[in-house]
């Protein structure tokens, strides 16, 4: 699949980060879906079967630990790149042992985070695996 066709589902209770999100996304080709909390999140998930999801962690309610947790127990969970102001090691971890292909800290740089989309979208089963395994070993270093 051609990786600017994607549909990707932007999780975030912050309203500004969904429509930079969301314009940035478009603008590239992607077809982006908002979702502002985690239960209407996990709904989206199961019903649109997005390819990537970018995910925040420090939401309301349900937040994205919870989301991610879901997201795991799906027979076919999209590829999730994390996206949050929490920018510690162990925050990093649980993201990528929850099955985070990536983990990128707020603020951001919108064009930086559409190539690494584009990356992670392009990866096979088996390069996602490897480089699963690379992170959770230099992490723990």
């Amino acid at each position: 699949m051609s990786s600017s066709r994607a549909k990707i589902l932007v999780i975030d209770d912050d309203p500004d980060v969904l429509l930079l999100l969301r314009y940035t996304l478009e603008a590239e080709g992607f077809h982006p879906s908002l979702a502002g909390e985690g239960e209407t999140a996990l709904r989206r998930i199961e019903g649109e079967h997005p390819d990537l999801v970018l995910l925040d962690v420090m939401m309301p309610v349900m937040d994205g630990w919870a989301v991610l947790d879901g997201i795991s127990g799906l027979s076919r969970p999209p590829r999730v790149i994390v996206v949050s102001a929490k920018s510690g090691e162990i925050d990093r971890v649980r993201a990528i042992k929850l099955g985070a292909s990536e983990y990128v800290t707020k603020p951001f740089d919108p064009e930086a985070l559409v190539k690494l989309v584009r990356a992670v979208l392009e990866r096979s089963p088996a390069e996602q695996d490897r480089r699963r395994s690379e992170q959770l070993a230099s992490l723990r270093a």
